[in-house]
């Protein structure tokens, strides 16, 4: 098969080693101990005495919720106790080993009419209720659960745990499922009779499919498996690959759920493709991945699914159409085994289109992925967090509309209530959605089932939902019928309540409307509303039961109340203001020729891009500074080319101070045409311009080809300031592009930065190597398709820094496409000799992070410093358990705003020092997140505050002239900045600064070699040195310091230390 070509050795040997790890140990020693334990059940079971009289009062709970009646019996041993399931033809995955135990119920506890009104359930659960009193009195047995089976709380089950353990401490447990074969006749219980009485419509019964179903899973449960059993039995291939399968599903926990796939479920559809029925299509001669493509692309592609899986006997006759539409009147998926029950009975649309997606993504792994796609398919976790745009929980604990119409009927209420809900919410979000899923696994371990199913309403139900296009799913108003259509007016107003209303639009045309208005910059939250009404509506369930995962992490983007990306309209308009006066310049010696944006806030990717600034006008416009008007304005850096000339100087220093000269020439021009403010120094020229200052650069092509000539390695890794510019505009001008491709890519890079700073790694991941790591999410994101949502976007991106083998593995991205297997090659070579050079380095301060683009084929661009080896260690543990924990806040009921901000407040003692800053000294002190304080450690200085610098001007300066204002006006004045640069100057090797760029008022100190190993001889007293040291760098930030601490160094690995301080958080 083609497919083949794509599993090279080393992949054949993962799959080798995966299966080694998935498959049980079916050694002598480990199957005595089970049969042993399995032989310790039985003989408990015979110890009850016959003929014990069986009452409603052992579970009188379960059997008035079901509405059961005339449940009373006499107990009798089972006919039979049969170890079944996977086990018993070795297919079992680890870890989750079990052994089905099937014990067939004995006839003589059943009357002929017991199939109707629950009355089958009822004593199927006081059966196992005696079952489970003796298992107690069993020394062997360390304890009995109930669980139920496929979350279907009307059919529980035991769950045995042994005393005993398997070889290497493992754990297992024993499943004691009931069966009941031929305990009724399944011609009672097709699918459209009416088993349960008290479903009916105005005295109409009503026919009972999933109850007649539930029954009849239970009379062909041990044929059933007796078959899938034969088919597997000594198909070494098949068997592997049933394994395989079993983790990919695992690895998705929203197919491998009650209403979508099971390993039965997985077992059934590849004995149906081993069988005639399924045309042998799995067949003796295929190795195990042919057998894992054909699975998948079965069900991700096949029509047969569109008229249904039928296993035929031999020599009867296809299922006649007649018979085919009266079963999927009642089920959206047909899997019937020989006997014509549907075995996929339970498996609902949206599970079913779900698993379809999630098979057809496979393949594209497989094809397009490295090493056949296996880290995607088998070793990536696809949670909800992760897979959908929008997570939603409703807590729904308590409510009694869950259960009004009673908890049993056709069907149980909880699916009742999942199908409501995604019913209510499909028709809301009409149009904007690809997939919505609504999974309630609302019977877990720990139920007691005993005393009723009102309890089982613990976890709550969750709702996920991909979106189609960002600008199908933000649309502000959703559009009804015209009022002339009554009915259809009508049933729109029905359905959204109070928010549909009667417009005119411009055209002439009249319509019904539900309108969510908002900014550009909080589009995001319109289907967040858009649930909350409609669930509310319907539902009458009230908001803070409601909790979507859309804009929890909003407020670290925020300036006050508004999202600062809002000045970007602003900005961009100033910036075409601005080319358009450069174009037009013509007393210049050469014209420019283009002119582009460097600065990230012109691509929507800085964390705060510049609010237009009062004092950074023209002459001409005259707008009066405000209160608390910053005296700091960012300068954003643009690009110009001027028109080509022989004349340049070929010397590199000449040419720096021609593109001065230039420069010097173009702010006298400016100033003088139109009235435009302009500072220089002898490297720069700031235009101020509608409100921002615009730091003009000049790039010059032959200083490119300068530094190609070079053949130097090291003098390749020192890029010349025309190479620099060159690369920055190049990744400017893809970035911006990949951002209209992918509207949601901005939100979560400002996420990613705002995370790497506030964790203090401003010094070990520059932005531009945060873009494009975000980008590679967007460009290659299988075993997903692309993040439509700014919190799953940067979930993954702390899965992706965690998670990556950097070791072993260059990141590439090729926003474009433009990389050709040559680039690859390349690529490649580069990576190896960049970790041959990493290997020879001892000190292990070489970069560890490779990342590869088009226009940066060897990662000297972002990556050549930092981050370290250590640097990118500490990052990926800092990633990983914020990623831990992003996921519990979003599955768990952890809603408070302080759990979310906990990702964003960094731990302090994992560094050996800390410099805490005075905050209104910091340029920009709205930008602080959380005031950082020391509570532990020793204090070695406190410093007061300076009365030369204020981030803001006084009320005094308020009152003076627009020009003496102007004067106070520092351009790109960073105190913080400054004060690194002189701390890594003094302590090059003695310290190791972390600290947080976008506003952050604490830098973390840890030491250096040689200081960590003069604190290794003396462990029992403090270093002087170190204190010397520290009181040194009080004095190089005077004015600036508030406090130094100096902390204990960390005994524990910093794995250690930041988990702990994130399991505090709880």
């Amino acid at each position: 098969m083609g497919s083949e070509a794509t599993y090279t050795d080393s992949t054949n040997l993962k799959l080798r080693e995966l299966l080694k790890e998935a498959q049980h140990d079916y050694s002598p020693e480990s199957t005595k101990i089970i049969n042993d334990f399995v032989c310790s059940i039985k003989k408990a079971i015979d110890q009850i005495p016959e003929d014990l009289q069986v009452t409603a009062d052992l579970g009188p709970g379960f059997v008035r919720d079901i509405g059961a009646d005339k449940v009373e019996f006499k107990f009798k041993k089972p006919k039979s106790i049969e170890i079944g399931g996977s086990y018993s033809f070795q297919c079992v995955a680890k870890p989750d080993v079990h052994v089905d135990l099937f014990l067939r119920l004995p006839k003589e506890c059943f009357y002929e009419k017991d199939y109707l009104n629950y009355r089958y359930h009822a004593k199927r659960f006081l059966y196992l209720c005696i079952i489970k009193k003796y298992l107690k009195l069993s020394s062997l047995i360390q304890e009995v659960r109930w669980s139920t089976f496929h979350n279907e709380a009307r059919k529980p089950f035991l769950v045995v745990y042994p005393a005993a353990r398997l070889s290497g401490n493992a754990a297992f447990f024993v499943k004691i499922i009931p069966t009941s074969t031929s305990l009724f006749c399944a011609s009672k219980l097709i699918l459209e009779r009416n088993n349960v009485r008290s479903l009916n419509q105005e005295g109409v019964l009503q026919a009972t499919p999933k109850y007649n179903s539930s029954i009849l899973e239970d009379m062909f449960l041990e044929d059933n498996f007796e078959f899938v059993k034969r088919t597997f039995m000594g198909w070494k291939e098949l068997g592997e690959a049933l394994i395989l399968l079993k983790v990919w599903a695992r690895q998705r926990s929203s197919i491998y759920a009650h209403d979508c796939l099971s390993g039965f479920l997985i077992s059934i559809i590849m004995a149906y493709l081993a069988s005639k029925s399924g045309k042998n299509r799995i067949n003796k001669p295929m190795n195990v991945i042919q057998i894992l493509r054909i699975t998948l692309d079965f069900i991700a592609n096949s029509k047969i699914w569109d008229h249904g899986l039928y296993f035929q006997p031999d020599g009867e006759s296809n299922i006649s159409n007649k018979d085919r539409r009266k079963q999927f009147q009642s089920f959206p998926v047909i899997i019937c085994d020989s006997f014509g029950f549907n075995l996929a009975f339970r498996m609902s649309l949206s599970g079913f289109q779900e698993l379809r997606d999630e098979a057809s993504l496979a393949l594209s792994c497989i094809d397009k992925c490295k090493d056949g796609g296996f880290d995607e398919m088998f070793m990536t976790k696809i949670d909800f967090p992760a897979k959908y745009d929008y997570c939603i929980r409703l807590n729904l604990k308590g409510s009694r509309e869950v259960y009004s119409c009673g908890f049993c009927l056709d069907e149980e209420c909880w699916r009742k209530y999942e199908q409501k809900v995604l019913s209510i919410i499909d028709q809301a979000l009409r149009g904007r959605t690809k997939l919505v899923r609504v999974i309630w696994r609302n019977a877990t371990f720990e139920c007691n089932i005993e005393d009723g199913l009102s309890t089982l309403d613990g976890e709550a139900l969750l709702i996920g939902i991909s979106i189609n296009s960002m600008e199908e799913a933000f649309k502000q108003a959703v559009m009804g019928p015209s009022p002339e259509e009554k009915d259809k007016a009508l049933e729109f107003r029905k359905f959204w309540g109070d928010k549909a209303t009667l417009r005119w639009f411009r055209d002439g045309k009249i319509a019904e409307v539900a309108v969510w208005e908002h900014e550009e910059s909080e589009r995001h939250i319109i289907i967040k509303e858009i649930i909350e009404h409609v669930l509310s509506h319907h539902l009458s369930l009230p908001k803070e039961n409601i909790i979507s995962i859309v804009d929890q992490l909003d407020f670290s983007l925020r300036h006050g109340n508004k999202d600062p990306i809002s000045f970007s309209v602003n900005l961009l308009k100033a910036f075409d203001n601005l080319s358009k006066h450069l174009r037009l310049l013509d007393d210049i010696p050469l014209r420019i020729s283009s002119v582009q944006p460097l600065d990230s806030a012109f691509r929507l990717t800085s964390v705060f891009p510049p609010p237009p600034h009062p004092l950074a006008y023209e002459d001409s416009v005259g707008v009066k500074p405000q209160k608390l008007t910053s005296t700091c304005i960012q300068p954003l850096e643009v690009m110009i080319q001027l028109e080509g000339s022989g004349n340049w100087p070929m010397d590199d220093l000449a040419m720096e101070k021609t593109k001065s000269a230039f420069l010097m020439k173009i702010g006298e021009s400016l100033q003088e045409k139109w009235g435009i403010s302009c500072t220089a120094t002898e490297d720069d020229v700031d235009v101020f311009l509608s409100g921002y200052a615009f730091r003009l650069k000049i790039l010059h092509e032959r200083g490119l080809s300068l530094v190609q000539k070079q053949g130097n390695a090291h003098v390749k890794r020192v890029l010349s300031s025309d190479k620099k510019l060159f690369v920055r505009g190049q990744h400017s001008s893809m970035i911006n592009g990949l951002r209209g491709r992918y509207p949601i890519y901005g939100p979560v890079v400002r996420l990613a930065k705002r995370w790497v700073s506030a964790h203090l790694f401003s010094n070990s991941l520059t932005e531009e190597a945060i873009e494009l790591l975000v980008a590679y999410l967007f460009l290659k994101p299988l075993p997903f398709r692309p993040p439509s949502s700014r919190i799953t976007g940067f979930l993954r991106f702390l899965r992706l820094l965690s998670e990556y083998d950097w070791s072993f593995s260059a990141l590439i991205v090729d926003i474009n496409g433009d990389l050709t297997p040559e680039d690859d090659k390349e690529i490649n070579h580069n990576f190896m000799s960049n970790q041959r050079e990493y290997k020879d380095n001892m000190q292990n301060i070489s970069p560890a992070m490779f990342v590869a683009t088009v226009y940066d084929k060897a990662s000297e661009a972002w990556t050549s410093v930092s981050p370290t080896a250590a640097e990118l260690r500490r990052l990926a543990t800092y990633a990983a358990s914020s990623a831990k924990f992003l996921t519990s806040v979003i599955m768990q009921n952890l809603n408070d705003s302080y759990r979310w901000e906990c990702l964003f407040r960094t731990p302090l003692n994992n560094y050996n020092a800390v410099i805490l800053l005075h905050r209104d000294k910091l340029p920009f002190p709205h930008r602080l997140l959380f005031p950082s304080e020391i509570n532990q450690g020793r204090k070695i200085l406190h410093g007061n505050p300076s009365k030369i610098f204020q981030p803001f001007l006084l009320p005094g300066d308020l009152r003076g002239s627009l020009e003496e204002m102007k004067n106070k006006l520092m351009v790109n004045f960073d105190p913080l900045r400054y004060f690194i640069h002189d701390i890594e100057r003094e302590f090059p090797e003695k310290f190791k600064v972390w600290y947080d760029s976008l506003g952050g008022d604490a830098i973390g100190l840890t030491f250096g070699n040689k200081s960590s190993k003069k604190r290794g001889r003396n462990n029992n007293c403090e270093d002087k040195d170190v204190v010397d040291s520290l009181r040194a760098v009080g004095e190089l930030g005077k004015g600036f310091v508030r406090n130094i601490y100096l902390l204990k160094a960390p005994k524990n690995k910093l794995r250690h230390g930041y988990l702990r301080s994130v399991s505090d958080r709880d």
